[in-house]
């Protein structure tokens, strides 16, 4: 895959599949930034799940550079805690 097939397969991740597969997306943050604060005993935010998450594909990709989804997958957890963080008022 070249960078922009990684970025059209993480918008169309982000944008039309998530919701559909997993549910609103602000709303699953909040949620595992509430499992992990609990479990952790600190404060975990829903940009922090973002940048955890993207950091969850980062270790995979050292295990197995080659496979596409994990890159697919971090750019669109930076993407989704991009628009989490820009849209906090």
């Amino acid at each position: 895959m070249n960078r922009s097939e990684i970025l059209d397969a993480a918008k169309q991740a982000v944008t039309k599949d998530r919701d559909a597969t997993h549910g609103n997306m602000e709303y699953n943050f909040d949620t595992i930034a509430k499992y992990w604060s609990i479990h952790l005993d600190i404060p975990i935010t829903k940009d922090d799940v973002a940048v955890m998450m993207a950091l969850l594909k980062a270790a995979r990709i050292k295990s197995n550079p080659s496979h596409a989804d994990n890159w697919v997958d971090g750019a669109g957890y930076f993407a989704c805690g991009g628009e989490i963080a820009t849209s906090i008022g």
